[in-house]
């Protein structure tokens, strides 16, 4: 309970907000653990569909290519690159995501730090995303194929067909 509250009293000094939405007890309580909670975290159910948000892609590029929420930027993360972002305006909402929401929280603080001033982490990630029934895309197409990372990772994808 004192590390529970200690949490809250920081996130609270931060500025920035969690959103423990996530179906799964442990995956929350691994997510707790493993993300910083340094960027505004916005849950499933909580992200618009209707071309109001840009989604930024920060997983490697084959992860990218079996899956993805359509119409995002992919980005990368071991080679980020921001010009990939275009004419993205510097106050346009943007929620960026990856398997679980680690390396998407790292490109979200790079953005913010870039001058993106509207810019959140998708808590659980893509693997959420799919477990909360949201549908991938893979070439426009809707697909059920998803990037898994490893079978470790994968633990936390409960919908879909993995692949690695």
């Amino acid at each position: 309970m004192k590390r529970f509250l200690l949490f809250l009293s920081l996130l609270s000094c931060s500025g920035a907000t969690w959103a423990q939405s996530v179906d799964s007890t442990a995956y929350d309580n691994m997510l707790l653990d493993l993300l910083s909670h340094t960027v505004k975290e916005v849950a499933v159910n909580q992200c618009p569909q209707d071309g109001s948000v840009v989604y930024v892609d920060s997983r490697e590029k084959k992860e990218y290519q079996v899956s993805h929420i359509k119409g995002a930027v992919w980005v990368g993360y071991d080679n980020f690159d921001a010009s990939r972002m275009g004419d993205v305006a510097k106050d346009t909402p943007i929620v960026v995501y990856c398997s679980v929401g680690y390396r998407s929280e790292k490109i979200a603080e790079k953005l913010r730090d870039m001058g993106y001033t509207n810019v959140s982490n998708l808590y659980g990630g893509i693997f959420e995303w799919v477990n909360q029934g949201q549908t991938v895309y893979n070439n426009n197409q809707p697909t059920k194929a998803v990037h898994a990372y490893d079978k470790n990772w994968g633990q936390w994808l409960n919908r879909g067909k993995k692949v690695y």
